[in-house]
């Protein structure tokens, strides 16, 4: 098995493509080893020193490490891990992946709120998963569109200038209604 990885714009993350599907649907996000129960990959990845997140896709893992850790050493170890887990043949989540509930957009136009989710899943999400991340509709309130950001886009340096130059000035181009774009954790 030929695991290929990538640099994100995250210098904490590392995209890891097994070259095989992670994920059927959606995204899993894990922040801790206490919330990786559910996926035996996660699990095995925590066991690492020195691995502070995991985010699966469709087709790629993205580990996030401490800051006290070089990925010259963890490089290795996470390869390992991940082609441990697929030549197992174990399953990578035990249950559904993420749920990506949203508050309620109470008084919003409902066709104002399938244009936004439709521009962010259409111009903005496929970008961010090259970058080996993920960016959310959390909700839309006194014109301002709330998103998450999950795998190497959570803690980016460049994460404000995105959501900033580049989501925020593209929403507020195609929709006048959108004043501005905030992170939701």
């Amino acid at each position: 098995m030929f695991i290929q990885t990538e640099d994100t714009p995250n210098p904490a993350a590392l995209k890891f493509l097994p070259g095989k599907q992670v994920l059927e649907s959606g995204v899993a996000d894990f922040t801790d080893r206490e919330g990786a129960q559910r996926s035996p990959l996660a699990r095995l990845l925590f066991e690492i020193d020195g691995v502070a997140g995991v985010f699966l896709g469709s087709d790629f893992v993205t580990v996030t490490k401490t800051g006290d850790k070089s990925w010259q050493v963890l490089k290795p170890m996470v390869l390992g891990a991940v082609m441990d887990h697929f030549t197992s043949g174990a399953a990578v989540m035990e249950g559904d992946a993420d749920d990506d509930a949203e508050f309620t957009d109470d008084g919003v136009d409902p066709d104002l709120i399938v244009q936004i989710k439709e521009l962010i899943e259409t111009r903005v999400r496929p970008a961010v998963a090259q970058d080996g991340g993920d960016i959310v509709y959390r909700g839309f309130k006194d014109g301002t569109v709330f998103l998450n950001l999950r795998g190497s886009c959570a803690g980016c340096p460049s994460s404000s200038a995105t959501l900033k130059m580049g989501i925020e000035n593209m929403l507020k181009h195609y929709l006048p209604e959108v004043q501005r774009v905030e992170a939701m954790a």
